[in-house]
């Protein structure tokens, strides 16, 4: 180990603290990117076995299904992730019911099915654990 001067020292420590935030960051993207498409697969999955509920008149056309997609957003200080369905609002209503109109009056209401709640605690876990395993 080579020798550094007291004068060195706190530039030697800022270069290396400033390698550790790099490699924290891209360890950090790359296990974000890891577990969105890992969501989304999951919400595909989830929303092919849960709909068309059964009993149902209606065939599924797989529009609900084959939506779900996630963008990920990176930058110096953190790394986000967002998962969504290309159908805007329905992920709502199927997630936790509406009230069915009928000309105006409300004749009845469909209930919910929670079939996002469980994977995002899923992935939420899953990244804590990578997360740790990681660092």
């Amino acid at each position: 180990m080579a020798a550094i001067s007291l004068d060195n020292f706190g530039k030697e420590v800022e270069k290396i603290l400033s390698s550790y935030g790099d490699e924290v960051s891209e360890n950090l993207d790359e296990i974000t990117k890891k577990i969105g498409q890992k969501g989304a697969r999951l919400l595909r999955n989830e929303s092919a076995n849960t709909f068309p509920v059964p009993g149902s008149r209606r065939k599924s056309t797989g529009k609900y299904e084959k939506g779900w997609t996630f963008r990920a957003e990176k930058s110096r200080l953190y790394s986000t992730v967002t998962i969504y369905n290309k159908t805007p609002g329905l992920p709502h209503l199927l997630e936790h019911g509406h009230a069915i109109k009928n000309g105006g009056r409300s004749s009845g209401e469909v209930k919910g099915y929670t079939h996002i709640e469980p994977v995002e605690e899923k992935i939420i876990t899953e990244y804590e654990r990578e997360v740790k395993n990681k660092l």
